[in-house]
């Protein structure tokens, strides 16, 4: 599947011959083929026409992943849409601008830079010591779904992988009192667009170990990245423990996730524990069921 050098898209040029980069590569494809198929990511249209994704690209090693990897699976008929990659200048002091357009006219890829100073939106509401991620977040997602409605997409895809749901996970945990995570598929609040997250399968080792062997020019968030101390950095640190104490670890939790029972859990809003006593009521001999007593 991945040997031939004359079908394969522009952004695996120049890509290793090793074996264990072929590995890597059919890891990666598989994983995110399976989530995309599990969780139900292509749009069925009845006038066949094709979905139009936007690909969001921050230009760290997880986007540059997932535009490879969607890239591989539409070039080889599995992945029926079409493919806009978006990256979005947050006006963050010292981002290299010219980076991404650059690449993504080399590769041919179609695209939009869209600059919205949402940095300095940051700097002046949020108090000093406090962390800047969650309004920033909030910025950028805005800005994404306005660019979406405007070219027409269905959906917003980002390049969170499986590591990013678990940290979520833990983070609301230990955090916020509740279970739940980056879900691979949602719907925006205005109910008008997808968001997709291909990566859900894909381990944030191999996102990295694939973007460096692709060489590709990875740009780092010098904003959040700077903050010591993070909610994420502490829980990222004892995923990092529980890994190397019990190698497989995260792959495990991982799965939990997707093996939820209710009925083990205390949400009475997802179970009817109240309910449990009619049933056992409704399943008790009738006394009187027209059966003798042989007594």
């Amino acid at each position: 599947m991945f040997d031939d050098a004359d079908d394969i898209h522009p952004l695996f040029y120049g890509s290793p011959k090793s074996t264990e980069f072929k590995k890597l590569r059919k890891r990666i494809v598989q994983n995110t083929r399976e989530a995309v198929e599990q969780y139900g990511m292509i749009e069925r249209r009845e006038d066949g026409s094709l979905p139009k994704w936007l690909v969001c690209l921050s230009g760290g090693k997880d986007s540059y992943t997932l535009l490879a990897v969607l890239h591989e699976l539409k070039w080889r008929g599995l992945l029926p849409v079409d493919i806009l990659a978006c990256n979005l200048d947050q006006g963050q002091p010292g981002f290299p601008a010219t980076v991404l357009p650059e690449f993504l006219e080399k590769m041919g890829v179609p695209h939009r830079i869209e600059y919205q100073d949402t940095y300095s939106i940051v700097m002046d509401k949020v108090p000093q010591g406090r962390t800047y991620c969650a309004l920033c977040s909030r910025l950028r997602r805005g800005n994404l779904y306005r660019i979406a409605r405007e070219e027409g997409c269905s959906a917003v895809v980002l390049g969170h992988h499986r590591d990013d749901i678990l940290e979520t996970f833990f983070m609301n945990l230990f955090h916020g009192g509740r279970l739940a995570t980056m879900p691979p598929k949602l719907v925006n609040e205005e109910g008008d667009l997808f968001v997709y997250r291909p990566l859900a399968h894909v381990s944030e080792v191999d996102c990295e170990k694939f973007a460096r062997a692709m060489n590709y020019p990875i740009i780092p968030c010098d904003l959040c990245g700077s903050q010591d101390g993070l909610q994420r950095q502490q829980v990222k640190q004892i995923l990092d423990g529980w890994e190397k104490n019990s190698p497989g670890r995260r792959q495990v939790m991982f799965k939990a996730l997707t093996n939820v029972r209710p009925s083990h859990m205390m949400d009475s809003k997802l179970f009817d524990f109240a309910g449990l006593m009619r049933d056992m009521t409704a399943r008790a001999p009738d006394a009187d069921d027209g059966i003798p007593d042989l007594r």
